[in-house]
């Protein structure tokens, strides 16, 4: 089963997760922080991996035009009944939209969701026009390579040893279960190394401008030493 099919048969579990009030880091904190590296709004904004469409109808109150595109057929017509934007329903790796049509591509929390990344950035990078900005966050990739080992009996949860078992490098799809405030969700994603995107990015033209690694800001929280996230922006060199 491709990730696309599987997030589509998660769709009803994911939009009932991204809807809840405070479930999650991105209305924690994820959410603002990937938005500070976000350029002004400008002419038009391409959203890769739409979701359920959270990170766009924040983003429209604030300026930003944007076209969300989704792959799971069941998120895409979630979002379409929150928004009077535009949704497409379509492969990230292959975008119904013409060259050089957008000025910033944003992509959050879905690159990691993707079966072809590498085609995913190219497809992303053609329909930039030249100085565009692709900024996107993933899933860190140290995150996905391993995992923390139980605490023993009355260890505090953050002394818990984060452990990698197998290779950092080799590339690998997972899932992870997950039940949070009696809501079950199952992630299903690809484990890539930070070499994987950054090379997607460079041979599609792409420079790094930032880069931020985000933990959990509660220092009483086991994701306050390792980082959880990987957030970038890039910009799109001329043709």
């Amino acid at each position: 089963m491709s990730l696309r099919e599987a997030w589509d048969r998660q769709g009803p579990a994911w939009t009932t997760w991204a809807r809840t009030p405070g479930h999650d880091s991105f209305s924690h904190f994820h959410g603002e922080q990937f938005f500070s590296l976000l350029p002004p709004p400008g002419r038009l904004t391409v959203d890769l991996g739409a979701g359920e469409g959270r990170v766009a109808r924040a983003l429209r109150p604030r300026g930003y035009h944007i076209v969300e595109v989704e792959g799971s057929t069941y998120l895409a017509r979630a979002s379409a009944e929150l928004t009077r934007g535009c949704v497409v329903n379509a492969d990230v790796a292959r975008l119904p939209l013409r060259d050089g049509i957008a000025d910033l591509a944003i992509a959050f929390m879905s690159m990691q969701d993707v079966d072809e990344m590498p085609a995913a950035i190219a497809e992303a990078a053609r329909i930039l026009q030249a100085g565009g900005h692709l900024v996107m966050a993933i899933v860190h990739p140290i995150n996905s390579a391993g995992a923390f080992e139980k605490a023993g009996p009355g260890e505090p949860e953050q002394n818990r040893r984060f452990v990698v078992e197998g290779s950092y490098f080799a590339e690998h799809n997972y899932a992870d279960d997950i039940v949070r405030g009696g809501l079950p969700m199952r992630f299903e994603s690809a484990h890539r190394p930070i070499e994987s995107y950054s090379r997607a990015l460079e041979d599609a033209g792409f420079a790094i401008e930032a880069i931020r690694e985000l933990g959990d800001p509660d220092p009483d929280d086991k994701w306050f030493r390792v980082p959880l996230f990987l957030d970038l922006r890039a910009v799109r060199s001329a043709r």
